[in-house]
């Protein structure tokens, strides 16, 4: 048998899942997010071949695809995110001139808030800039601002930017996701992760949709009559003054938004502090959940009783993972009670449970 590694036109490409632990429902805002690449992976094999299409096998969801390389996708199916990024890499410069015979594995979670979606689009997005090449310097950034522009604009989906730089950037990073889009790496190691999958499908896009849809309108109500109201800007403290200007139904998206923002600029003054302080940051990955709990609604029973029983096992702080409906959680736990908080968590129902580790960015390996 002739192992694809064994191929001199073959390019490999390893892409990590990804937790968020700060911001969730706040990159379509504009907010800062804090989150952190996994060691779950997308293995992204190729060998090149002769006839001038990709052929794509996805054995773990049981697809296959074949991809002429002269398509351009002037239109797109829903969700169609393998066409995506080849328009949007055309734009780019980045002309496909062969054929190749593709195989993508995973061990990243599937459909549990872990981006295994995301890590797939930027993993063909880094596998296409590598092989045919750009008009532009190709950089962690680039894959994952094409990846976003193919995954999110192209598709008008709901979500925002914290996935695709997350996954090709890779370690803890802190992003700020408005227009003026800036990042920097925090950290490249958080010891005691544990994540649990609930086995519940999480629901990205509707609740995504809806949730955005209504924290854009509460931040509109307030601007329509205070126009100098920035959300960047306006602490908890300072919530009062704004809520009788906000729709009553309204009012917990608003708060949410700036309660969260708050969470996220404390935790990162935890992380940019010398020694690291888990039991902190662990405490404000709670008070994070609470928010996303109590104000958005985005948990259901499973997950929160997984979330009590990481608690109770020990964690110094959980909380969902993704955009709610279902998904996974992650929990920041003492060494000493790792086994004995993923045995609660699996009692409390969890399909699985298990340590995770943060690791680098999407990266190439060439034979």
């Amino acid at each position: 048998m002739i192992l694809i590694s064994d191929l001199k036109n073959s390019i490999n490409i390893v892409t990590p899942g990804r937790v968020c632990l700060f911001g969730d429902h706040q990159d379509y805002l504009g907010l800062p997010i804090i989150a952190a690449a996994i060691n779950r992976f997308i293995y992204f094999s190729s060998e090149e071949n002769t006839d001038g299409y990709f052929h794509i096998r996805m054995p773990d969801i049981g697809e296959e695809r074949m991809i002429a390389i002269s398509e351009s996708f002037d239109s797109l199916l829903k969700n169609d995110h393998l066409g995506s990024v080849l328009r949007v890499v055309r734009r780019y410069g980045c002309i496909p001139k062969n054929g190749y015979d593709i195989e993508i594995k995973s061990t990243i979670p599937i459909n549990a808030g872990v981006s295994s979606s995301s890590a797939v689009v930027v993993s063909w997005t880094h596998f296409l800039l590598e092989t045919f090449g750009s008009d532009q310097k190709i950089t962690p950034q680039f894959v994952a601002q094409l990846a976003y522009e193919a995954e999110v604009l192209e598709h008008q989906s709901p979500g925002g930017k914290m996935d695709q730089y997350t996954i090709a950037l890779g370690n803890i990073i802190y992003l700020e996701t408005g227009a003026a889009l800036s990042f920097r790496a925090i950290g490249k190691q958080l010891y005691g992760l544990v994540l649990g999958v609930s086995g519940i499908p999480k629901q990205t896009l509707g609740v995504l949709g809806n949730l955005r849809e209504k924290a854009q309108e509460a931040i509109s109500e307030v601007k329509r009559k205070e126009p100098q109201f920035d959300l960047k800007k306006t602490r908890p403290q300072e919530t009062k003054r704004f809520l009788p200007l906000i729709t009553t139904s309204l009012r917990p998206y608003f708060l949410a938004a700036i309660e969260n923002h708050d969470i996220t600029l404390r935790a990162l003054k935890a992380f940019e502090t010398q020694p690291l302080d888990t039991k902190i940051i662990g405490q404000l990955m709670t008070e994070h959940h609470g928010v996303l709990k109590d104000r958005l609604h985005i948990t259901v029973p499973l997950i929160d009783s997984m979330i009590d029983a990481a608690l109770g096992a020990g964690a110094y702080g959980a909380k969902i993972v993704g955009s709610g409906g279902g998904g996974s959680i992650i929990a920041l736990v003492p060494k000493k009670q790792i086994v004995a908080v993923i045995k609660a968590i699996k009692d409390s129902g969890a399909t699985n449970a298990f340590e995770v580790e943060v690791v680098g960015g999407s990266r190439v390996i060439r034979s």
